[in-house]
């Protein structure tokens, strides 16, 4: 009976979903402090960084915050250097000894890059927090899988595209992804400005996994029961870093694809994680030809979760785009028969 009710407790210690509502009680002031009072610091002695950070906070979910804000405030997303990555292993991918040298030497510049400038890619900012985290004594782990945004195609999930961490606090692991919490990366010319989204740390697990597929099931830390296949992952709406920002869940539409009928409705609902204004309820509806700016009609708001139906009235395939405000939140495309 004894090692019955152990099993139970180590299940409910993987599987429960931990996420950052634990540390409702928490007050991160002092480790947020912390971490801008250090702004600018030198990552060529780590071990000097992490005493810095972590040594007059008294919890390891205090010591962690520090570590992940710290990370996510000085170090630049460098997307020229992620692109140049892709193109090569693109181009090596049928050669497994180029792409092992590659690999090789990619890693060295990456991390050189990493200590002296403080600039690098979704690896390096992983590899960094489990190395300051491990030099505090918290347990945790770089994750290799796939991220899904904007500018991925299908064509583009032959191997892992990302990387992001787990942590173990009071004995349960949880999520986070400091590339993408970090700032922004100009579109056009590759700049990056730094813009810090919280809501990429300690995410809700089935949240999370709407945008982030790990190669190892085990990391979604959901139950197997619930975890989603990766056909089902490519199937979902495009979520953009805001929706981190605004969203602790998505209630529908569940998929990216939707075939309906003239004169239909799409239900849209979200659970927000504060309320907003009516008038920021936005969709941008782009069929090729026109696009056009709406405000939902029948929007309802209650116990944080928003609400709304849209109707589609004209034949035609569209791209739907839903706002809040200024913040592009998910991308859906219809086609209207």
């Amino acid at each position: 009976m004894k090692s019955f009710y152990y099993f139970l407790i180590v299940v409910c210690s993987w599987q429960c979903y931990a996420q950052i509502s634990d540390f409702g009680q928490v007050n991160f002031y002092k480790a947020d402090s912390i971490a801008y009072a250090y702004e600018g610091e030198s990552l060529k002695n780590l071990p000097d960084l992490a005493h810095k950070l972590t040594s007059n906070l008294d919890t390891d979910v205090e010591r962690f915050r520090a570590i992940y804000l710290w990370v996510c405030t000085n170090v630049a997303n460098d997307y020229r250097l992620y692109l140049k990555n892709k193109k090569k292993r693109a181009k090596y991918e049928d050669d497994s000894l180029k792409l092992e040298d590659w690999n090789d030497s990619f890693k060295t510049k990456l991390f050189s890059k990493l200590r002296k400038r403080k600039k690098t890619i979704c690896s390096g900012y992983s590899y960094i927090i489990s190395e300051l985290s491990k030099l505090a004594d918290i347990n945790c782990v770089m994750i290799n899988g796939f991220g899904r945004t904007s500018t991925t195609t299908i064509d583009t999930y032959n191997s892992a595209n990302h990387s992001w961490n787990a942590v173990k606090l009071n004995g349960k692991w949880y999520l986070c992804d400091a590339t993408w919490a970090s700032g922004i990366v100009h579109p056009f010319n590759y700049g990056f400005k730094f813009s810090y989204n919280n809501g990429l740390f300690l995410t809700e697990p089935k949240f999370f996994a709407l945008t982030h597929f790990p190669i190892d099931s085990k990391w979604m830390l959901i139950n197997d029961e619930e975890q989603p296949s990766f056909d089902e992952f490519l199937n979902n709406p495009i979520m953009y870093g805001s929706a981190y920002k605004h969203l602790s869940a998505l209630h529908s539409p569940l998929k990216m694809q939707h075939l309906i009928n003239k004169n239909d409705t799409l239900k849209f609902s979200y659970k927000l994680k504060k309320e907003v204004e009516i008038k920021d309820v936005v969709l941008v509806l782009d069929n090729g030809f026109l696009t056009q700016t709406v405000n939902p009609e029948n929007i309802h708001i209650e116990n944080k979760v928003l609400t709304f139906d849209y109707p589609f009235n004209n034949r035609g395939f569209y791209d739907v785009h839903f706002s809040l405000g200024k913040d592009l939140i998910a991308t859906y495309t219809v086609k209207v028969n």
